[in-house]
């Protein structure tokens, strides 16, 4: 079977943030959508797959998202498919569109990720909700919340492979600071180490300031067979390299706790797909629902040897060797848990073609950046590998 290479034609995030005026889901998906699909160059004709991220039903109120959006952006008789796997959704969709275009079964897929995780329920809700998305038996149903899980594997991580108080301030500020420069972003904060010191305690080591938002908003991608993308997107990045694993469910179940082993097989066999190395990655969007996820991240997927130097050192800030989270990460631009997959994919694409935001977009294009999400505590993971076009448009 001839494997077909997958180009992002076209990228587009609205705000995330949490909405009061009104709109729903349908609205941001279809804003995300039309902007993307205008960036490509193509028409809704030229659509013949649709790929949705959404996380739960419980936050739309709405079974069956794919083919109502279908409806909504105006590409009925498109085929369509639902994608979910916790905050690993977004990724998986933009796996399984980028494998339908591979195999022959796309020539142009459209990718929408899409959550009302804010405005929809409460946050006592909301928190209720992400404690099912682990298992409900043992963890959901006992009351046990999320950053409890991610506290617990973040003082194991720590404890074996080193990771301070000062490492997750540092994280903080970095992400929220890049985020004041992401006019789309919903936590664009310049808080001091003292304001983090002081922000209340939520599950040790972690404090409120540590934590992603919860937040509304889409994302969306157009994939295009490589070989079919239309004039003048010669320029845009392409898809090299996928991979995705899973782990135990239970952290007890693990042999080390701490450490992010689905993120590490993930990352291996995109790494293999893409003839890539870990230090050829120069951009890189992970999934940093808290602070100290990050540094697990870094570490699984061999972006380091010395997370914590080289965090210190400013290996990770934007003008360092692999700038992380330029757009600022769930804890900056905010979490709307569906888009999230497929912004940071989009957010890649963009950087690489040298049209994210001015104050953001490095004057250097690195060859390769990666876009990193789990869902649970690295339960399931996926991650992507796209590369800068070799000559551009």
């Amino acid at each position: 079977m001839q494997v077909r290479d997958v180009t992002v034609t076209g990228a587009a995030l609205t705000p995330f943030n949490r909405r009061k005026d009104g709109t729903g889901f349908r609205d941001w998906a279809l804003s995300a959508f039309e902007m993307a699909l205008e960036r490509s160059g193509l028409e809704h004709s030229n659509i013949d797959a649709l790929y949705v991220a959404s996380e739960s039903d419980f936050f739309h109120l709405q079974l069956n998202p794919a083919s109502v959006l279908a409806t909504e952006l105006g590409l009925t008789g498109v085929a369509a498919t639902r994608c979910e796997g916790g905050g690993a959704s977004g990724q998986v969709a933009v796996h399984a569109a980028a494998r339908a275009i591979q195999a022959g079964a796309a020539k142009h897929a459209a990718v929408i990720g899409v959550d009302p995780s804010a405005s929809s329920l409460s946050g006592d809700a909301v928190r209720t909700l992400y404690g099912f998305s682990f298992d409900a038996w043992t963890d959901g149903m006992t009351g046990l919340t999320s950053t409890a899980l991610y506290a617990l594997s973040f003082q194991a991580f720590a404890a074996e492979h080193g990771g301070a108080e000062v490492d997750l301030a540092t994280v903080t500020l970095q992400n929220r600071g890049n985020a004041c420069h992401n006019p789309g972003a919903h936590l664009p904060r310049s808080d001091s180490l003292q304001d983090i010191a002081d922000s209340p305690a939520i599950a040790s080591p972690y404090r409120r300031l540590h934590c992603s938002p919860l937040s509304d908003g889409a994302a969306a991608i157009i994939l295009s067979r490589t070989d079919a993308i239309p004039r003048g997107r010669a320029g845009a990045a392409r898809i090299a390299g996928m991979g995705a694993a899973t782990d135990h469910m239970h952290l007890g179940a693990r042999a080390d706790p701490g450490f992010f082993t689905a993120k590490q097989i993930a990352m291996q066999r995109a790494c293999a797909e893409a003839g890539a190395t870990p230090a050829e990655i120069g951009l890189a969007e992970l999934y940093d629902a808290y602070a100290g996820t990050q540094l697990q991240a870094i570490a699984a997927l061999g972006l380091s040897e010395d997370v914590s130097r080289d965090l210190n050192d400013g290996a990770f800030a934007p003008s360092g060797r692999c700038a992380i989270n330029l757009s600022g990460g769930l804890m900056g631009q905010g979490a709307p848990v569906g888009a999230t997959g497929v912004g940071q994919t989009a957010t890649c694409a963009l950087l690489l073609e040298g049209r994210y935001h001015p104050a953001l977009q490095p004057d250097t294009l690195p060859r390769y950046a990666l876009a990193d999400t789990h869902g649970g505590v690295c339960t399931v993971s996926a991650v992507t590998i796209l590369a800068r076009a070799e000559k551009a448009a």
